[in-house]
């Protein structure tokens, strides 16, 4: 008897300590956070889907595995979100075509302007002509439409909704333009001889309908 009374006294001191208060409480907000979570996801099938009987009474695997569903696409979302800020942050919203003539000259004309600075190694105006010759060229195939209010990002934009890779070489591309150009980078022959091989690949591409 003695032992049994000594028992329940011992239980009854370890009920009252404060580890076992802490984690009793914590078992209680993590159980309650749960059941608020699945009545919210709850909620959402039956908005969603009317039709659908309700999906209260559904088992904790299925809530687990539609939740989990929702943190991937918010998670993708936020990404995707995150890196076109980005990108837009690397163009820095500069007008390419700032003059008039720049859109009146054809691309073989500055093609030809290129060509003329490449020669007297002015590689930062040969530079700026092989972008621009670039940029009409993409006007004339109809992969974008070339304005003098438009940004890199506007072009950019509008590229990656009808070729993704030319989309992304052109990204490369005029990041470059804009360095050389607004940022007074000072291009290195090398750099140069990458651009200009970059720039005249895609200008060459007959891949013109490979439209992704």
């Amino acid at each position: 008897m003695l032992d049994t009374d000594k028992a329940r006294d011992d239980l009854e001191k370890i009920l009252k300590t404060k580890e076992y208060t802490v984690y009793n409480n914590s078992k209680g907000f993590i159980e309650s956070w749960w059941d608020q979570a699945k009545e919210w996801v709850a909620a959402l099938i039956e908005k969603l889907f009317p039709a659908i009987d309700s999906a209260r009474g559904a088992s904790g695997p299925i809530l687990i595995s539609i939740i989990a569903v929702v943190i991937i696409l918010l998670a993708l979302s936020a990404y995707f979100l995150i890196r076109n800020s980005k990108r837009n942050r690397l163009l820095h919203g500069q007008k390419p075509l700032k003059l008039r003539k720049d859109m009146n000259w054809t691309y073989l004309r500055h093609l030809e302007e290129a060509e003329k600075h490449e020669g007297d190694e002015e590689y930062t105006l040969s530079i700026r002509h092989l972008f621009l010759a670039l940029l009409l060229n993409f006007h004339e195939k109809g992969l974008l439409e070339a304005r003098i209010w438009k940004t890199n990002w506007d072009y950019y934009d509008e590229l990656r909704k009808v070729n993704q890779q030319k989309a992304e070489l052109f990204f490369k591309l005029a990041r470059f333009f804009e360095e050389v150009t607004y940022g007074e980078r000072n291009v290195q022959k090398d750099e140069y001889w990458q651009f200009h091989n970059e720039a005249i690949s895609l200008l060459s591409d007959k891949e013109e309908g490979n439209r992704l």
